[in-house]
């Protein structure tokens, strides 16, 4: 898949104030901090999504239409603990109802930060998408920040403990890595 040209669309608090064009979307999960805007900026080969070093910036759905045919939706990040509980209790159910009522969903892209202990959130949301029917593809973020043995390491624990069976992609914003094959499961999953 080759991303020429994008544009952000939309930012929403509820999934059903987004675009209706009927064109397939992608969506963008994970916890706060995992490094979903750098991924999406990586993608675009441009800085569109709002990066920042403060966890949990994303508290809106956003939007952004790709090459005028699909819309990569990047969701707000789950688990940060400086969020009121109620606001982490919203955020979760708006989470919840774009993941079971979108019916243009054709993937999921979960982000997990290899580096860390793998989250309950990260396994409910693995458990949840599963049992939607939806298309789950899992990317470690920041694999740059890891040596090669470290990295094949946590790829086989997430790989366990996440119960995919394959290893994730491999996916790092500071040097492009694994750029390519994010987009060619993208690629897959809108044509099927």
């Amino acid at each position: 898949m080759q991303i020429e040209e994008v544009t952000l669309r939309a930012t929403v608090a509820d999934h059903h104030e987004g675009p209706r064009e009927p064109l397939p979307q992608v969506a963008f999960a994970g916890r706060s901090n995992v490094g979903k805007s750098s991924l999406l900026n990586a993608l675009f080969g441009r800085t569109l999504a709002s990066v920042s070093k403060t966890p949990g910036k994303t508290r809106t759905i956003n939007y952004y239409l790709v090459n005028h045919r699909c819309f990569f939706v990047d969701l707000p990040g789950y688990g940060y603990a400086r969020a009121g509980h109620g606001e982490r209790e919203a955020l979760g159910r708006r989470i919840t109802a774009y993941l079971e009522q979108e019916n243009r969903l054709r993937l999921v892209v979960g982000l997990i930060d290899p580096r860390i202990p793998t989250s309950p959130l990260d396994a409910d949301l693995v458990a949840f998408v599963r049992e939607s029917g939806r298309p789950l593809v899992l990317v470690m973020t920041k694999t740059d920040r890891l040596g090669r043995g470290e990295l094949a390491r946590a790829a086989q624990r997430l790989a366990r403990e996440l119960g995919s069976g394959t290893a994730p992609l491999s996916f790092s914003a500071h040097t492009g890595a694994g750029r390519k094959d994010v987009l060619v499961a993208i690629a897959r999953a809108l044509a099927a």
